[in-house]
């Protein structure tokens, strides 16, 4: 029987009423990590885990009391303190007054269901969530039910400069503070260091001696690997996942790696949908050649302000301008000169208004300047005149200098109106009527 067993994958278990080892196979040993020696005469509940070991004395229990379990499934816990699942056929013989069962290590079986079950979960999350840090975040959690992740970053690029910030950041719990700028050199070396080999880079302590000071100073000691997985798009690198582990710690497997390589893939496409929709937006309410906001975007504003000043019984003051003779800027000088003139234009007015207050360009060579708060009515001109001043100031493009005049019209609420339409016609009007005085006065 011995020689039999010996040559068995699995093992056998012999279990006395108290539940106290009496016989384990040699294929015990590759199975719990003990030899069969140190765990005969302790109790079988000594080394099952401790969320199973309830479940597993129920079962227990029934086996004893004439109910065969032939695929019972618990976790021990194995010498290097790591988990086993097992796989259990067991019987009691009321003859012997003991439990014979046969222990099958179905470890790797139940890993890779789990690794399915995460990968269908991260599908399911980057479907379903519409906020990409709320993916970020429902990511680490499936993750991290597989494989520890003390460190968990993902860096995103900026669209304007091309440096990463951090999107998302969930450090370990209870660990030491973080020196930020010196993360962040790290992060910035590794960063390109990774998109410059074109994939996923691992670094250790090791690696460091051969890299310059710049990298031994960036990376302090107590940390055992970091690991960087690039956001790649169709279009390029658009950040990075980064991980790191504590000293002490094993380097990332195969197949965690593949599992973390999947989920970069989906944080990237989450983060590029973002992108996107952010860019679809912007051109949906900003204007493409100054960077104001643009008509509709005005009306947005405008109605808000005006509900924010009925509530406050405030008031609010619009300013409608167009540029005199800017058709003879295009025509002579051509588009490219009208289009640098506009956007001198918008820089200017910027200048001459607070951040409270919206500056749009609504088309053409039209402006409309919106403030908020106003206490008198006299502060509105006091901005259209600093506005003039401001506009008339000479402006070179290439070898021609141009002295532009704007036409400005004002108008107040809640005398001139009560809505965006009302208003908006009083200071279209207003400004019309300016144009005209200043043709006449330039005839005279």
């Amino acid at each position: 029987m011995d020689r039999i067993a010996d040559l068995l994958l699995d093992a056998i278990c012999v279990v006395d009423a108290q539940g106290v080892f009496e016989y384990i196979s040699p294929a015990g040993e590759g199975i719990f990590g003990y030899a069969p020696s140190e765990m005969l005469g302790r109790r079988m509940i000594d080394f099952i885990a401790p969320f199973d070991q309830e479940r597993t004395l129920l079962a227990a229990r029934q086996v004893m009391a004439g109910q065969p379990h032939l695929h019972f499934e618990n976790c021990y816990v194995r010498k290097d303190g790591s988990l086993v699942h097992l796989m259990w056929s067991a019987r009691w013989s009321d003859a012997d007054q003991r439990r014979y069962a046969v222990a099958r290590d179905v470890s790797v079986l139940k890993h890779a269901e789990a690794t399915q079950a995460a990968l269908m979960a991260i599908a399911e999350a980057a479907h379903a969530s519409g906020d990409v840090r709320e993916l970020m975040s429902n990511i680490h959690v499936i993750v991290g039910k597989l494989m520890p992740l003390p460190h968990f970053k993902v860096l995103v690029q900026e669209p304007q400069d091309g440096h990463c910030r951090v999107a998302y950041l969930a450090p370990a719990a209870g660990a030491e503070p973080i020196d930020t700028e010196q993360e962040a050199r790290a992060d910035h070396l590794f960063c390109q260091a990774m998109f410059a080999g074109g994939g996923l880079l691992l670094l250790t302590p090791a690696d460091l001696h051969d890299k310059p000071e710049a990298w031994r100073a960036a990376y302090s000691a107590g940390w055992a690997a970091w690991l960087g997985l690039p956001l790649t798009t169709p279009g390029g690198n658009i950040g990075a996942l980064i991980l790191k582990r504590d000293l002490g710690d094993s380097p990332w497997s195969d197949k965690e790696q593949t599992l973390l390589q999947y989920a970069s893939t989906q944080i990237a496409t989450a983060v590029e949908r973002q992108q996107l929709l952010a860019r679809l937006q912007h051109m949906a309410q900003f204007d493409a050649l100054t960077g104001l906001p643009n008509r509709y975007l005005l009306h947005d504003r405008m109605v808000g302000a005006l509900a924010r000043a009925e509530r406050s019984a405030g008031r609010l003051s619009l300013l409608f301008l167009d540029l005199d003779r800017f058709k003879l800027v295009n025509d002579t000088l051509g588009h490219r000169a009208g289009d640098r003139l506009l956007q001198e234009v918008a820089r200017r007015l910027r200048d001459c208004v607070r951040d409270t207050d919206t500056v749009a360009r609504i088309g053409g060579d039209e402006f409309v300047v919106l403030l908020e708060s106003i206490r008198d009515p006299a502060h509105a001109l006091q901005v259209a005149d600093k506005i003039r001043v401001a506009l008339q100031q000479q402006l070179n493009i290439g070898p021609h200098a141009l002295q532009i005049t704007p036409s400005i019209g004002v108008a107040h609420y809640p005398e001139d109106g009560v809505t965006t339409d009302q208003l908006l016609g009083q200071a279209d009007e207003a400004m019309y009527a300016a144009k005209r005085a200043g043709r006449q006065a330039a005839a005279r």
